[in-house]
């Protein structure tokens, strides 16, 4: 058993070479072992590309090894087809004898019906190798397959003394106020890039004007979600360039004038997170993560949807202002960043 997991953990390494890009797929990594050496490896291409195991049996020189060879994989071997044919067709077709793999797939076009087959053909299979690390990687696309929802990541700013923002009016100038410094900054586009979609509320977009891009980051920006009620936000504002696709909720009936820009009716007077939620797993949104204000941050902590938050605490106080987000969780880590400190707290289960 210690022999797999050491090379299911080199799945997992391989697997992370995909995050951002591989969605609505899962990021997975796989080796091919033969006589206790890796004589090929892959993961994940980028959506519409081939999957971690093809990528992996393409890159071994000499294919006559692989029918004495062990076939490892972070998750289990598709067994439909999509963009691409079925990953267990492949393993089958190509003789490989032992399948290890890390987690089962919680999709139901796949769910077991993978290693079935595999196991109909004759291939011995032994199934959840760091079971929880592998959960763990994918956790957008199993919280998405097996809650209905995307995953949700919360993020703020606050001051030592636990406010996220100054009292804006009118008369103030739309820009936003900075907290954190520099350096947290570009990590936050660096996370921006990592999830499918980013969030935020009438105020923030009101009184900040964001690109909510990656400017400081190299990736692929996420899907712009904001919550414009009465049809508040100007449409010369940065939410409606037209290169990112912006989808706007909101209760005023609106046509697009753009294919990158969709308007969404949504029930205000109801259960706004969990609306959003629904409607976001029906548009195969995986993962959000929601940028602001206060207010809408924590509607999504009250009705108890989300599953991370990352805080930064910059070395800052505003004595009044907007009170930051309150929240209870497991801290997961913390990290000074110059004089500010970051804290990511997962929800308790």
């Amino acid at each position: 058993m210690e022999k797999h997991k050491k090379y299911i953990k080199r799945c997992l390494q391989l697997a992370k070479n995909g995050l951002g890009t591989t969605r609505p797929n899962p990021m997975v990594g796989s080796v091919i072992v033969y006589n206790n050496k890796i004589i090929g490896e892959g993961y994940t291409s980028p959506y519409g590309g081939n999957h971690a195991e093809v990528n992996a049996i393409n890159s071994v020189t000499d294919k006559a090894l692989l029918s004495k060879a062990n076939l490892y994989v972070s998750l289990e071997p598709c067994n439909h087809f999509g963009k691409t044919p079925p990953c267990s067709d492949l393993i089958v077709s190509r003789q490989i004898p032992k399948v290890v793999i890390g987690c089962i797939d919680p999709f139901d076009k796949v769910a077991g019906k993978g290693i079935e087959k595999l196991q109909k053909n004759g291939c011995e299979v032994t199934v959840g190798v760091l079971e929880a690390a592998c959960i763990e990687m994918n956790r957008r696309f199993f919280t998405y397959h097996t809650k209905k929802r995307p995953y949700i990541v919360l993020k703020w700013a606050e001051t030592n003394d636990r406010f996220i923002d100054t009292i804006r009016t009118e008369k103030d100038i739309v820009k936003p106020t900075w907290i954190s410094n520099r350096y947290a900054r570009q990590l936050v586009h660096k996370w921006r890039s990592e999830e499918q979609g980013i969030l935020i509320g009438t105020n923030t977009a009101l009184h900040d004007n964001p690109k909510l891009d990656v400017r400081h980051w190299s990736g692929n920006s996420p899907v712009r979600i904001v919550l414009d009620r009465t049809g508040k936000i100007p449409k010369q504002y940065h939410l409606f360039d037209k290169p990112i696709q912006t989808i706007v909720f909101t209760e005023k009936k609106q046509k697009s004038t753009s294919k990158n820009i969709l308007f969404k009716n949504l029930d205000f007077s109801g259960k706004v997170p969990q609306q959003l939620c629904d409607a976001l797993y029906e548009l195969e949104i995986q993962s959000v993560f929601i940028e602001g204000g206060a207010q809408t941050i924590q509607s999504f902590i009250d009705a108890d949807l989300w599953d991370e938050a990352r805080i930064f605490i910059g070395d800052v106080s505003f004595n009044k202002g907007v009170k930051a987000p309150t929240i209870e969780g497991v801290e997961m880590y913390r990290q000074s960043i110059q004089k500010d400190v970051l804290k990511i707290i997962r929800k308790k289960h």
